[in-house]
């Protein structure tokens, strides 16, 4: 397992943009699958999109989810946002030996957990 922070939450406006961030302590993830889900009140933990070993970047809609060149960050990009996206996300990791498998998409695909950082939507 790995320890993880997330940071860069907080209040947005509807239709703005907030860049999410997790660091690795110790570690570079560049040998991890990377997911982020986020919780929101009331609501069961989702998963967004995840980042399969090996890949930089991969998009799902106004989300996007890529690694910094050392590898010791991973980032989510959030455009366009909505209330409705108000949540605490998370990023989770899962270590792999090996290329050639896909990034899990549940919960129960990863190990390693962030605490999470808190984004409000509103106006």
């Amino acid at each position: 397992q790995v320890q993880l922070v997330e940071s860069g939450g907080g209040l947005v406006q509807p239709g703005g943009s907030l860049r999410l961030s997790c660091a690795a302590s110790g570690v570079t993830l560049d040998t991890y699958h990377i997911g982020w889900f986020r919780q929101a009140p009331g609501k069961e933990r989702e998963g967004l999109l995840c980042l399969t070993r090996g890949i930089s970047t991969t998009v799902k809609g106004r989300f996007t989810i890529s690694r910094d060149r050392t590898g010791n960050t991973v980032y989510l990009q959030m455009n366009a946002l909505k209330p409705e996206d108000t949540a605490r996300y998370y990023c989770a990791a899962k270590q792999v030996a090996s290329w050639g498998t896909a990034c899990p998409t549940a919960e129960s695909g990863y190990d390693s957990w962030g605490q999470g950082t808190q984004v409000i939507v509103s106006s």
